[in-house]
Order: structure tokens, then sequence, then C-alpha cells
């Protein structure tokens, strides 16, 4: 275990195996520990790091407004700190627009960049998408976190054979500091930087999940905007891609990854 600090906020990260760096990025309401099942696959052959975003896990819950620019600052000083530039960085879901957001600030860190079922902004334009953007921030408010994990785990992981994901989620999602979590739910509202996406210049995968919240068409439409991206599908995935197609993901990541150390 070990932390670092960064702009007063002690940041927990941890490190496995040797080799080219791999970051990875954990979404909402989670921590490193989202990448259970990444881990061992990956540090057979890299140097695994994961972190805690600030508000999260282990690391500091300060009381401040959140953003995904200050998450990725949180990171950019991570690299820093270990001397990771170029790294390979992989983010779900808000993780992975973190991942943009550090792409198109510093495109010269990335050795490359990969982003599972997330995008490059959160604009709520529509009347739809302003109506379910309102149900999800009044049911954060009005539900304790321990009810929110259970009701995520019945959505994410809906199968019976599913029933350890389901309790996992569940139990992880009640440790949350609930005013941190509401204060990073508020950091994805209004972001993007879909208009800067022509500042990424290192290798991209995009994966999503065949189920994922946002349309695979969605995903379709941003890879064209990025120079040298590419999109995979995993089937009978929802959100969670990595931990309810592990062995999928796992080849998946690690042939893209090989393939820009050639």
């Amino acid at each position: 275990m070990a932390f670092f600090e960064h702009d007063g906020c002690p940041l927990h990260y941890e490190e496995y195996g040797q080799g080219s760096p791999v970051l990875l990025l954990h979404g909402l309401g989670s921590s490193g520990l989202d990448w259970e099942y990444q881990i061992p696959a990956l540090a057979a052959q890299h140097r695994v790091i994961t972190l805690d975003i600030r508000g999260h896990g282990r690391s500091d819950k300060p009381r401040e407004r959140y953003s995904i620019k200050g998450f990725s600052a949180d990171v950019e000083a991570l690299i820093e700190h270990l001397h990771l530039e170029p790294v390979h960085v992989v983010g779900l879901s808000m993780g992975g627009m973190i991942g943009f957001q550090l792409a198109v600030d510093h495109p010269q860190w990335l050795r490359s960049l990969c982003i599972v079922n997330s995008g490059p902004q959160v604009k709520v334009r529509s009347a739809n998408e302003v109506w379910q953007w309102f149900k999800r921030w009044s049911l954060a408010r009005l539900l304790s976190m321990q009810a929110l994990g259970q009701a995520l785990g019945k959505l994410l992981f809906p199968r019976p054979d599913q029933a350890d994901l389901r309790r996992k989620i569940a139990e992880r999602w009640a440790r949350n500091d609930k005013r941190a979590y509401l204060a990073s739910f508020d950091a994805i509202v209004g972001w993007g930087v879909q208009e800067r996406l022509s500042r990424i210049n290192c290798p991209t995968l995009v994966i999503s999940g065949d189920r994922d919240y946002t349309p695979v068409a969605v995903k379709q439409a941003y890879v064209k905007l990025i120079r040298n991206a590419r999109l995979v599908v995993i089937e009978n995935s929802r959100h969670a891609t990595p931990l309810d197609q592990p062995e999928a993901f796992n080849r998946t990541l690690l042939q893209f990854i090989a393939a820009q150390e050639v």
C-alpha cells in the first residue's frame, strides 16, 4: 500500500509486476479493486499501477468541488511521481473520461489509450437526457450508499450465476463516502473534450459492452474523430465489462498493448 500527496490530498495507489507501465483508472464510486481480474494478467508482462481517484477508495476525500480536470491533474502528478511516461492508460467509465482529459492535455505522455464503456463528453441537451440525469441525480441523493449498491448490482449483473458479483458491488458501494460520491457525480455532468479529440495521437482502443448504458453507435461516432482509434464490442456484457467478461476483456487489452510494443 502506497500513498503520495498532490494539492494537499493523500492519494492511494498500488503497483504490481515489471515492464512497460500500464495505469488503470476506475469508475465512479469504485476504486482500484475494479481491476482485480486484470492485475494478474497484466502484471505477468507489465508494471501495473492502480490509483484510487480523489474521493474514492483509500484516497482522501476533501470537502470541495471535484472535476474531471482536477482528477486528471492528480493522475498527471502520479505519472510524474513514478516517472511513468510514456504510459499505457486504461480507463473505465469515469476513468475513461479522465483518460480522455489526460490524452488531450498531455498527448506526449501516453503510449496508448484504452477507453472502456465511456465517452469524451457528458452533455445533457435533450429533454430525455435531462430527465434521465435528474432521476439518477435524485436517486443518488435520496438513497443510502448501501441501497444504491444493491440496485446497481442488480442492474450490472442480472444473471443468476452473477450473485457473487452482485454481492461484491453492493458491499464495495456501501463503503463510499456519500458526500464525496455526490461531488464526483456532479463533476461528470457537463464535462467534455470531444472538440479536442484531434489532439490524441497515440493508438486508441475503445472497448464497449454490447449492453452498456451508452449505445455502441455513440462510440462508433466518436471513434471516427480520433486519428488512430478502433472499437471492439464485447458480447454479453454490460457496463462493468472488466468484471463481467474478464477473459475476453483481458485478451483484447493484452493484444492491443502488445501491438504498441513491437
